[in-house]
Order: C-alpha cells, then sequence, then structure tokens
C-alpha cells in the first residue's frame, strides 16, 4: 500500500524515469554472456528490442544507456516484444556482418520453445509457407501466409503434448517476421497467449493456468564464426511460463 501511494504521489516524469531505472536493472540482471564481439540477453517478455511505435526505450538503448562509452552496440538479430530469450548483440561491426553472413549462409541455429493449441499428433513436422506483410484500412499490419509472400520454413518438434495443448520446439530456418506465430496458425495450432494470430477461447483456457503472456521462448541460439569456437547459448524458460506448464 505504501509503495501505491508513494507512486500516486510522483509526477509523470518521475513515474518515467522509475520505469525506465527499473528496465535498465532487469536489462543488466538478464546479460547471459559477453566477449569482446558479442552480448547476449536474455530478453524479458514486454520489453522491445529498440524504441519506436510510441516507445522510446527498448533493449538496445537500454544497452547503450548502460555501457556508454562502448564504442559500437548494435542488434544482431530480432525478437518479438512479446517473445523472451536469446538476443544477440554486436559489438564490433566485424562481429556484426560476420553473424549476418552466417546467417545469409543457414549457419545459425535457432531454437524456440512454444506452448501451442490441441494436441500435437505425429512428430516433427516441417512447415513451408511463404509469408507476406499485409496492412489493412485501419492501420493494423500483420503476416499472412500468400503465395506473394517470402519463402519461409520452420520445423516443429513435440516436447510434452498435454490434454489441450502442446509443448514445442521449433527451428526456425528462414527469419520472417511473425514466422513461428503465423506457421502455428496455419496448421491450426496457434500460440498460446496470442493476441493476433491466436484463438481466443484457447487464451481464455490459459489463463486459467495463470498464462498472462505469449508463449514463445527463443531457447538456444548457437553459431560459428571462422576460426573461432562455436558460439552456444541458452536461455532457461522463465518462471512463469515454467509454472503454467506445472498446472497443466
Amino acid at each position: 500500500m505504501l509503495w501505491l501511494v508513494s507512486l500516486a504521489s510522483m509526477s509523470p516524469s518521475d513515474l518515467k524515469t522509475e520505469t525506465k531505472e527499473a528496465q535498465l536493472t532487469q536489462l543488466a540482471n538478464a546479460i547471459l554472456f559477453e566477449d569482446s564481439r558479442f552480448v547476449v540477453i536474455n530478453k524479458p517478455s514486454g520489453l522491445a528490442v529498440h524504441g519506436g511505435s510510441g516507445k522510446s526505450f527498448g533493449v538496445i538503448e537500454g544497452l547503450r544507456a548502460l555501457r556508454p562509452n562502448a564504442p559500437y552496440l548494435e542488434l544482431a538479430h530480432r525478437l518479438d516484444k512479446d517473445t523472451s530469450g536469446c538476443l544477440l548483440i554486436a559489438k564490433r561491426r566485424s562481429a556484426l556482418r560476420a553473424f549476418q553472413k552466417q546467417q545469409e549462409q543457414g549457419g545459425v541455429h535457432k531454437f524456440y520453445l512454444a506452448l501451442v493449441k490441441g494436441k500435437w499428433i505425429g512428430g516433427k513436422r516441417k512447415i513451408v509457407a511463404p509469408l507476406l506483410k499485409t496492412e489493412y484500412k485501419s492501420g493494423e499490419r500483420k503476416v499472412l501466409v500468400d503465395d506473394l509472400g517470402k519463402y519461409a520454413v520452420s520445423l516443429f518438434t513435440p516436447v510434452k503434448v498435454f490434454n489441450h495443448a502442446s509443448l514445442m520446439r521449433i527451428k526456425i530456418i528462414t527469419g520472417r517476421t511473425h514466422q513461428i506465430r503465423v506457421h502455428a496458425e496455419h496448421i491450426a495450432h496457434p500460440l498460446a497467449g496470442d493476441s493476433k494470430y491466436g484463438n481466443e477461447d484457447f487464451n481464455r483456457l490459459m489463463v486459467e493456468s495463470y498464462l498472462q503472456r505469449l508463449f514463445l521462448h527463443a531457447e538456444t541460439l548457437h553459431f560459428t564464426l571462422p576460426e573461432l569456437p562455436t558460439y552456444e547459448f541458452q536461455a532457461p524458460l522463465p518462471a512463469e511460463l515454467e509454472d503454467v506448464l506445472t498446472r497443466l
């Protein structure tokens, strides 16, 4: 109660500063690995990778604030705001270019954990479905499966099957916007907690299991750069998602 009273007494600028400081602390605690080339973050759900769309603060802005003397910090790839897990930031332009080259050549391997609607039947499944970015008159932007879209491939492998949902490990072969979410919806197994591509009835059911966010987590990232050892990182599943699985 005292905390609520103290917040109520703050001005909007004070609240903004308080929120930013809390996010910087959260970001500093989320660093999984750092060397002279890269920083790896276990990105929290709800934190954008960069400012924009009305938000002036994201992971990259936060890291630059934490490291004001760093000569170079750039995102090597992206995650949706509501997705948690492994996010790579380059500390050198040469490292960024080397990573991007490996990505173009298929040398970067990304695995995600996702909870999807329904009982998964069978084993591993390869989803090949082109994705097209679309903007409606209302201003809403979505990605659709469309023959005019860009080539996109995902590999879905079941980890555990529950009564009304399935935990999947998903490897993305291509890295299109919202790829996992759209591919999952396309095969009638939409992601739990997905307000854009998900199923409303399933999402309500998942709320009963205390799911309060998108159940999508970038679990593993690994790649090899020339003349360097293999980089391999794993971000543990957040406690709030582990709790959902326990309740299922």
